[in-house]
């Protein structure tokens, strides 16, 4: 069963491996999975990774990992980014 938790480790498990994880692949990996009900739809009318995942994904990673939105993708923090979830690329 596919669940919030289980989608964050998932996503962990990728960072782990390729270093990085773009956001459009963990919708296409949900979307594969026919569990479009753990996304949501942002401004533009495109589908997003759902608040339920983003927030577990956040507990497993919180001081390990950082979101750079240009780019839409999450990678390992390093020295040089600041304190906040987010970095500049």
């Amino acid at each position: 069963m596919m669940t919030p938790d289980t989608v964050a480790a998932w996503m962990l498990a990728q960072v782990k491996r390729e270093g990085c994880l773009y956001q459009d692949d963990v919708v296409d990996h949900l979307v594969k999975a026919k569990r479009e009900d753990l996304l949501t739809e942002n401004a533009d009318g495109n589908q997003v990774v759902g608040k339920a995942v983003l927030a577990a994904f956040l507990k497993l990673t919180e001081t390990t990992v950082v979101w750079v939105k240009p780019e839409r993708y999450w990678r390992w923090r390093v020295a040089e980014d600041e304190p906040s979830r987010t970095a500049r690329g």
